[in-house]
């Protein structure tokens, strides 16, 4: 392992931060908010004595750094330079051990396919193994070593992992040392298991398939404390039933979600054999989002649900004191997650941010309640003035209403401005309250920016989601559609300077909301977009029968019309897409026929391609290039500067 190399990396980042003197305004503001993260994954010792997170090199580059907690000393430990490893997460096993999950993807037989490797090291980079199973038939494509999903206590070095072995996976407990491992479960666990924290896999969820691939089913099973035989839990089909979420050895009870009165509601369920369920919450207009759990060994201490904003409800009375006052202590920085403890958890990792600023991390010492800040989540805009991000709502053309977030230009004029509507991805995904570097980096290059939590949205109930905003999609872009009207009726927006900008789904969303109304939007921009659901409807039954696919899509007619691909006649507005070649997310095809298909029909259209990268353009420079490019589309289609 090269540190110098590391080190000059990080150099070479800062540089690109800074710019020339000469640079113009969107250059440098480009770099600032399209910079990757300073700190991702952060993750404190079994000790408490030292952190270590993922930071973002050159290019594409992350780095794996050790920060000792008392001195504030930072040292690179190992790197991977994203053709094609990225460095994923990293934890303890012990004090003076790590291990780290990298992840790449690779055209192989023009297939795009992912793979990982899980790497223990030393805590400073050295004497570094591959835990993956020594004994693993790869036949053909070498795909995932496994995972870790119990860090146990990290006193002996040792993590409860899955080892797959050709396509099936074997749980076993691996000395983090040696890299040898014995058997955790005496029989197959299924295709999903959850340990209880302490190296026991409580609970496997088995898929259920039929002649034409996964019907939708699934059955959980769980085993008694100590017991080997697997006893009946829980079935799931199409997300109805108990999905249990989360297993806590201290108390013997798994947690669960399950639809009550349309909302996903959380239950406690023991595993001592009488399965006693209990309602723990529930609210008539939003869905309970996972338990909070705190420690090496996972214990649950509350539960967490989005309204406008996060929202972490304290069961433990402990936790419930201590999160208040450390509220009182950060009254600038409102979303406090505490991100990681000690064994004894004495020491705390806290994350904390806003709005108007991107993020804390900090060190509690709970004996004497200090305090120290350790990290910046993003450096790069310490001092760069943001927005405040409203919460508003507005009525969907049936008068339903929607939930929406306001970022409005810092200085200037605040009526008849250009704007964009952006929607999110997904799409059963959502927007939060909290910093945003792309909505936050057009608001400071003037822009209104509105972020609509259109029906297909996450979070708000079974009958809000509708399936998917594929399923669904014309009452889902009716919804993205409404949101840009908005913008205008309140005289927010210039309705000549109206775009909309969207990712993934959203990039889905900013083409096909031109279907429903050609005139609306004045300019398009759609990053990773999905163009064609038949496409998307024959992946889906590569591997799941007729019935997964249409709760999914609707029926086929649905998909024909719902693409935005067969609908290229009808554009009016200009569209610049961004794709990148090694998108296993949404192939880079979409985006190729969208664009031969619109400049087939005349329209204006043009395609940018990203070389290497996937689906979430990991590369600071790549992502201040879509900023800067973007801008400039922009101004151009609405005739400004």
């Amino acid at each position: 392992m090269n540190l110098y190399r590391c080190l000059a990396a990080l150099l070479l980042f800062s540089a690109a931060q800074t710019g020339k003197a000469d640079t113009p305004e969107a250059a440098p503001l480009a770099q600032a908010f399209g910079a990757r993260p300073w700190v991702n994954g952060a993750s404190i010792s079994p000790d408490g004595k030292h952190v270590v997170f993922i930071t973002a090199g050159a290019g594409p580059l992350d780095v794996a750094m050790v920060q000792d907690v008392t001195t504030g000393e930072t040292k690179p430990i190992t790197y991977a330079d994203g053709k094609p490893l990225k460095i994923r997460r990293c934890g303890w096993s012990a004090n003076d051990r790590l291990v780290c999950l990298f992840g790449g993807i690779s055209r192989v037989d023009l297939q795009t396919l992912e793979w990982s490797r899980v790497v223990a090291m030393n805590a400073d980079g050295t004497k570094a193994i591959n835990l993956g199973n020594a004994h693993n038939d790869y036949r053909y494509f070498r795909g995932s070593d496994g995972e870790v999903i119990d860090w146990l206590s990290g006193t002996d070095g040792t993590i409860v992992m899955t080892r797959i072995n050709g396509a099936t996976f074997r749980v076993e407990r691996v000395d983090t040392r040696t890299g040898k491992g014995n058997p955790v479960t005496p029989a197959s666990a299924g295709d999903l298991v959850i340990s209880d924290g302490n190296g026991a896999i409580r609970i496997g969820g088995f898929f259920d398939y039929n002649s034409a691939g996964f019907n939708g089913r699934v059955e959980y099973q769980y085993r008694l404390a100590n017991g080997d035989k697997w006893l009946p839990f829980s079935k799931v089909t199409l997300d109805q039933g108990l999905k249990p979420i989360a297993v806590d050895g201290s108390t013997n009870l798994a947690y669960g979600l399950q639809d009550l009165n349309d909302h996903a509601a959380l239950y406690s369920v023991a595993l001592d054999g009488t399965l006693k369920t209990t309602l723990l919450f529930s609210d008539p207009k939003l869905d309970v989002d996972d338990v909070e759990r705190i420690g090496r060994n996972n214990r649950v201490i509350g539960y967490r649900y989005f309204s406008d904003r996060l929202q972490i409800t304290y069961t433990d009375p402990d936790y419930k004191a201590l999160t208040a006052k450390l509220a009182r202590a950060l009254p600038k920085l409102p979303n406090i997650v505490i991100g990681g403890a000690s064994t004894d958890e004495k020491k705390l990792l806290i994350f904390a941010d806003s709005d108007i600023d991107p993020g804390h991390y900090f060190i509690l010492d709970r004996d004497s309640f200090r305090l120290t800040e350790l990290l910046l989540e993003r450096p790069q805009l310490e001092h760069q003035r943001l927005v405040e991000q409203r919460s508003i709502t507005y009525s969907a053309g049936d008068g339903t209403p929607i939930l929406a977030y306001l970022f409005m230009p810092p200085d200037g004029p605040q009526k008849g401005l250009p704007a964009l509507v952006m929607p999110h991805g997904g799409p059963s995904s959502r927007d939060v309250w909290g910093f945003d570097w792309l909505a936050q980096y057009f608001a400071a290059r003037g822009y209104a920016v509105l972020q609509p939590e259109y029906r297909g949205s996450a979070g708000f109930g079974k009958k809000f989601l509708g399936g998917s905003g594929f399923k669904s999609w014309r009452t889902a872009i009716g919804d993205v559609n409404d949101a840009g009207r908005w913008l205008v009726n309140q005289g927010i927006a210039d309705p000549a300077k109206l775009g909309i900008f969207g990712w993934s789904y959203g990039g889905y969303a900013a083409l096909q909301a031109n279907y429903l109304d050609p005139s609306l939007f004045k300019a398009v921009v759609a990053v990773a977009p999905v163009t064609e659901l038949l496409g998307i409807r024959s992946n889906v039954l590569e591997g799941a029968n007729q019935k997964v696919a249409e709760d999914f899509l609707g029926a086929r007619s649905n998909s024909v019309e719902g693409s935005p691909l067969r609908h290229a006649d009808v554009f009016k507005a200009p569209v610049l897409m961004f794709h990148s070649d090694l998108d296993v997310n949404v192939d880079i095809n979409q985006s190729k026929k969208m664009d031969a298909a619109l400049k087939a029909a005349g329209k204006q259209s043009r395609l940018v391609i990203y070389p290497g990268l996937d689906h979430q353009l990991d590369d600071s420079n790549v992502r201040a290039d879509l900023l800067t490019q973007s801008d400039a589309f922009l101004r151009k289609a609405f005739g400004i500067e």
